[in-house]
């Protein structure tokens, strides 16, 4: 019958590379092995399991902080923090696409929706990019790159799922993404000025616009009220005041009341978000509820003591595991979504890594550092193409080749935290 799990999840990959709707297949994969291997009563367990899920305080946090980073978006302050931040920085060579990043980096702490971020600045940064002579390849990777920033700096969802799939406080999980998150953004920063030093013809200055007398006054004011939202949100968490969930609410009440100071929170606005909000909050629980479904039949049909017994005779023990399943992830990143890869994957393996001994703050940590990459990795990395559908005009090669060099990036960084477990881990300890 172990055998029959593997068979089984071979076949929900089939699936789902066929394009078949990830929810349903979750659940129909799960019904149809579940019923001849196990029995239909096997699924009287599955309401008191899918209970669980609807009832969970933690998971409280994904619609809220999803509301928070909608109502952002819609708020303006990402389109005025981009004219802003490149008007400061763009008297210096690749100080364009520096702002970019400095940009992703705070709507990462702030709305943590990554097609939101890469659109805005798709639409935004990538024509003034272009205009002043930067190359093709780096204002596009720079945009893709910085737009997924908002898987791991946190509030981030992937965090959320993770910390609640894994077992670990959301949290520490947040604390311990700090640290991993601001080492992309500088090294993104370093690789601009690298290639704006050895190549100035990629990244010129921009010359100074004669408007810009209260420049400083404008860039303290586009600043300080997401900087004051980062606090309120993140704050609140780091220093022990309240929970995930509850600063999410916060967040989300700071949301819109920044979105009324800018004029911008009206009830058509308001309508939009709400709706956007419940599609995207609803398809995570429905992806959620199957994957709950197909868990609870791998496990029952021995899934997962063959993977376990898969795993524990690799040669070099919890190294060999955490080699194998990070090079995984980072393949199923090709093909699959984050949300399908931690709610099926991860599922599987975290038992495990709990059982080698490994800490599994620092895995969940590294497993959403891995996730990221999956939206940059060609041929299926969503900020390719939420890229590509916001610039037309760009080739879909250009893209690819200029994300390649931010990939690498994650991947050096990736290796930094699994050499290196304290880089990640000391902020937590210190807070405890």
């Amino acid at each position: 019958m172990e055998v029959w799990a593997l068979v089984m999840f071979a076949a929900l990959f089939i699936l789902l590379l066929a394009g078949f709707p990830v929810a349903f297949t979750l659940g129909a994969v799960a019904l149809a092995f579940g019923s001849i291997f196990l029995g239909l009563d096997f699924f009287n367990l599955l309401p008191l399991r899918i209970w669980g899920i609807m009832t969970n305080f933690t998971l409280l946090a994904v619609p809220l902080f999803v509301f928070m980073g909608v109502i952002l978006e819609k708020s303006g302050i990402a389109e005025e923090l981009l004219e802003t931040m490149g008007r400061l920085f763009g008297r210096v060579r690749g100080g364009l696409a520096i702002s970019v990043v400095a940009v992703g980096a705070l709507l990462a702490a702030t709305t943590g929706v990554v097609g939101a971020s890469v659109v805005t600045m798709a639409v935004i940064a990538l024509p003034a990019m272009l205009k002043h002579g930067y190359a093709p390849t780096l204002a596009s990777g720079t945009i893709a790159a910085s737009g997924t920033l908002g898987q791991i700096i946190p509030p981030s969802i992937i965090l959320i799922l993770l910390g609640d799939v894994i077992g670990v406080p959301v949290g520490q999980l947040f604390v311990a993404a700090a640290i991993p998150g601001m080492m992309l953004v500088f090294s993104y920063m370093a690789y601009i000025g690298f290639i704006a030093w050895r190549h100035p013809e990629l990244a010129p200055a921009i010359e100074k616009d004669p408007t810009d007398e209260h420049l400083g006054l404008k860039v303290v004011k586009s600043l300080l009220p997401p900087l004051a939202l980062v606090l309120a949100v993140l704050g609140s968490i780091f220093f022990g005041i309240a929970s995930p969930t509850e600063s999410a609410a916060v967040g989300a009440f700071g949301a819109m009341l920044l979105a009324l100071l800018h004029g911008r929170l009206n009830l058509t606005n308001l309508q939009q978000a709400l709706q956007q909000t419940t599609r995207l909050t609803s398809m995570v629980f429905l992806i959620l509820i199957g994957a709950t479904a197909f868990g609870l039949v791998f496990v029952g049909m021995g899934g997962d003591n063959l993977i376990f017994d898969i795993f524990n005779s690799l040669p070099g023990g919890k190294w060999s595991f955490l080699i194998v399943s990070m090079l995984l992830i980072f393949i199923l990143g090709f093909f699959l979504d984050f949300i399908e890869i931690c709610f099926i994957v991860v599922p599987i393996i975290a038992p495990v890594a709990i059982h080698l001994g490994l800490d599994p703050l620092w895995f969940a940590l590294l497993i959403a550092l891995n996730l990221q990459t999956s939206f940059l990795t060609p041929p299926f990395g969503f900020s390719l193409f939420y890229l590509k559908a916001s610039a037309p005009t760009l080739e879909l090669t250009t893209i690819y080749r200029g994300v390649i060099p931010f990939i690498i990036i994650q991947v050096i960084v990736l290796a930094i935290l699994i050499s290196f477990p304290e880089v990640a881990l000391w902020l937590p300890r210190m807070m405890e």
